[in-house]
């Protein structure tokens, strides 16, 4: 099977799965580059060190997380392709990602925090920030609240995240007070 033919089969496949199309389009820029490289070749008459060459070669510029999303992309085609009998091998199979260093999360501090309050001048500016602060939630999840969700009795909210998961978030009562000004 040819690599467009795997390709139109496998994006098939993962809308499908509900594979967001974010997801789609950056699978789609690695299946681009993997095309530029290669050409339309025979994905049966591929082996592991034609893959292992063309990430030593097209990611020696890249940073550790970049060249791991590639193998990963590189490795779902052709896992999907083997599992579904359109290749009889998988020469994806052993390709490791690289190693990724442990990264300290960055935080602001109290001072900071202070300045960020008093920066916002409207009472919704300041309703946002405190609610992102003491919950923790992102400019997504806050999009997709309503205000009927709000639970001002336990000072909580589900919020939807990636992938549409859903968590229950909790708010202090400065929170609680400048939202109620906002929203009631």
């Amino acid at each position: 099977m040819l690599l467009s033919e795997a390709w139109k089969r496998y994006q098939q496949d993962k809308k499908i799965e509900g594979y967001s199309s974010l997801t789609l389009k950056t699978c789609c820029f690695q299946y681009n580059l993997l095309l530029r490289f290669f050409g339309d070749f025979d994905m049966n008459e591929f082996n592991t060190d034609r893959l292992k060459e063309y990430l030593i070669l097209s990611g020696d510029h890249l940073k550790p997380s970049s060249l791991g999303h590639r193998v990963r992309c590189v490795k779902s085609l052709f896992r999907s392709s083997h599992e579904e009998g359109y290749i009889l091998k998988n020469p994806a199979a052993k390709l490791k990602e690289p190693k990724l260093g442990k990264r300290i999360p960055k935080f602001l501090s109290e001072l900071e925090i202070e300045h960020l309050r008093e920066a916002c001048q409207t009472p919704m500016e300041k309703a946002l920030f405190e609610f992102m602060y003491s919950t923790g939630c992102s400019i997504g999840e806050v999009v997709k609240l309503n205000r009927e969700d709000i639970d001002f009795q336990m000072n909580s909210v589900i919020v939807q995240g990636k992938g549409d998961k859903e968590r229950e978030v909790y708010f202090n009562t400065r929170c609680s007070i400048l939202v109620k000004k906002v929203f009631r």
